[in-house]
């Protein structure tokens, strides 16, 4: 897994973006799958990253451990180098996590097909069942015309394949 600073280059929003591997990221920018969580924009480039160079296991940090339990309360802890979460909403993202797999569990896979499905299944052409997948914006305003619901998942989902 690799988790790249992404930025919309239209508004300049900075987010990240969680992908299997380099490739993964480029073929999904290739495809123009990648959109601005803020404003929608497809135009979206890496940001500049520092890297993250880990020690070697038989180098001490010169970092004490009390330093560290300072700068990180117990009650909160880091997801990146910007942001510090809180401990109740680590609670509520894993609430989420742990919700948004049950729903799964009974879902098939799709992949990019999922318009595709969503409207075989809508006009009984398939079977009635729970499908997830991927889809660009203009397919999901495309199935919203046709009056067929697509929701997104709030938290980021890895293909079948992609998983160890």
């Amino acid at each position: 897994m690799i988790i790249f600073d992404l930025i919309c280059a239209d508004a300049r929003h900075r987010f990240e973006g969680w992908f299997g591997s380099s490739k993964d990221y480029a073929d999904q920018q290739d495809r123009g799958l990648l959109d601005c969580p803020v404003c929608g924009s497809k135009n979206i480039t890496k940001a500049v990253m520092a890297p993250n160079l880990s020690r070697k296991g038989n180098q001490q940090s010169a970092t004490s451990k009390s330093e560290v339990e300072a700068a990180n309360p117990p009650e909160a802890q880091a997801v990146s180098s910007r942001v510090t979460v809180p401990a109740e909403y680590q609670e509520m993202f894993g609430k989420l996590a742990k919700a948004q797999e049950k729903m799964l569990a009974n879902s098939e896979w799709v992949g990019d097909k999922f318009a595709d499905r969503a409207r075989d299944i809508h006009y009984g052409d398939a079977d009635e069942k729970p499908i997830h997948g991927t889809a660009s914006q203009e397919e999901v305003a495309d199935l919203a015309e046709e009056g067929i619901a697509a929701l997104p998942l709030p938290l980021p989902v890895l293909p079948p394949e992609s998983k160890n």
